[in-house]
């Protein structure tokens, strides 16, 4: 048998072995699907069903918009046997919201990029400010580091996770605001959660992460593998 003809048989045999699995794609605060389609293209290319959702991230609480993807997720997953996730920023607080009060029993691998797993010090700050109220709305305000806030008693992940986060920013004035290592938007450790498998820091931006294409070939390999690759970023 030709070698490329048993590569060509591997790569079906991969991709069927995908047909029962979904990636659901979520943004992130003030975003849309659009910013996830690089994301989305990659997993595709690689055999995934991709259902990459839109959601009023302005315009509801954390909670409501929780109960809201996860009704699309059910509606939309009916014939698959894992749901995997790749999350940006808030999008990742919203599947910590769903497992913890009505868990999916399909869920697979989840990465969340940037995502404020111990709030955003920029909330804390700016949040209460009549301008930045109106950009981010109801779940903008949610994000705060308090140790009795809603991030904070979300609790630990019990679910296969991955963090993936910046150390650069085009925002210095935010990031004056922030200790340490920052994307712009969340500190380094903030990113991190109690729970997660890997963790990753890669020189990119809160609003681009999900686009550079390093990210999006760890994002790949920790939905097929569990794991980050041993690559130097």
């Amino acid at each position: 048998m030709k070698p490329l003809y048993v590569l060509c048989i591997l790569t079906m045999l991969a991709n069927i072995a995908h047909s029962k699995e979904t990636v659901v794609l979520l943004h992130g605060l003030a975003r849309t699907s659009k910013s996830m389609q690089k994301m989305e293209a990659k997993l595709q290319a690689n055999g995934y069903e991709t259902l990459n959702l839109d959601y009023p991230s302005r315009k509801h609480k954390v909670e409501y918009l929780a109960k809201e993807v996860r009704k699309q997720i059910v509606a939309r997953t009916e014939q698959t046997t894992k749901v995997h996730f790749v999350t940006h920023s808030m999008g990742g607080i919203l599947v910590r919201q769903i497992q913890k009060t009505a868990p999916l029993a399909t869920i697979g691998r989840v990465v969340m990029l940037s995502p404020p797993n111990q709030g955003s010090e920029v909330i804390d700050r700016i949040g209460s400010n009549a301008a930045v109220q109106q950009v981010n709305g109801p779940a903008g305000d949610q994000l705060s580091t308090r140790n009795d806030g809603f991030i904070a008693r979300l609790g630990p992940v019990d679910f296969e996770l991955g963090v993936i986060t910046g150390d650069r920013s085009i925002n210095w004035i935010n990031s004056m605001m922030i200790p340490g290592k920052d994307d712009g938007k969340v500190s380094t450790e903030s990113a991190k959660v109690e729970g997660m498998a890997d963790y990753r820091v890669i020189h990119a931006t809160h609003p681009m992460i999900m686009k550079k294409q390093s990210v999006i070939n760890e994002t790949l390999c920790f939905i097929q593998n569990g794991t980050f690759s041993n690559s130097v970023q």
